[in-house]
């Protein structure tokens, strides 16, 4: 194959973008979805900072998404409690509320791992248990905000 076509997840971890994110949550990231021209799965490569977390607690509504641990030790939290994974280790997260996840580096070592998922293709919704938040998005919409209380279906409408 191609050199195009190949990548080393061991090399590509060194070539990170710092993610924009608050105290506490210091991560990078680089994708390989683009450089692959891949339509119906993506993935990404990160290095977690010691003492850091990653994304908030959340799950996709209609993702799927992978956590191998490439190097290092990293903290899970899932609805079933937490678990130290280390170097080797592999995770699925099914869409939906069994999916729900979240990464905190306990260690002193910067944490390396890939996510690889499926993308959806017109749209999707993200759920974030702790805030109560909820992103939406699709072709040309994009909405974050707060879950807030349950309307009827008809409510509001002419």
């Amino acid at each position: 194959m191609s050199g195009d076509r190949v990548k080393n997840l061991r090399e590509l971890q060194r070539d990170h973008e710092t993610i924009d994110a608050p105290a506490g949550h210091a991560f990078k990231g680089t994708s390989f979805t683009e450089s692959f021209g891949s339509v119906a799965t993506g993935m990404g490569v990160y290095e977690l900072a010691p003492g850091s977390s990653a994304w908030p607690y959340h799950f996709e509504i209609g993702e799927e998404e992978w956590l191998i641990v490439i190097e290092g030790e990293v903290t899970l939290r899932t609805p079933e409690g937490e678990q130290v994974l280390r170097a080797g280790d592999v995770v699925c997260f099914p869409a939906g509320a069994a999916g729900a996840h979240a990464l905190r580096n306990h260690s002193d070592a910067p944490v390396h791992y890939a996510m690889p998922s499926t993308r959806p293709r017109y749209g999707g919704a993200t759920v974030y248990l702790d805030s109560g938040k909820v992103n939406v998005y699709g072709p040309g919409y994009q909405h974050r905000g707060w879950i807030g209380e349950a309307a009827p279906y008809w409510e509001g409408e002419p």
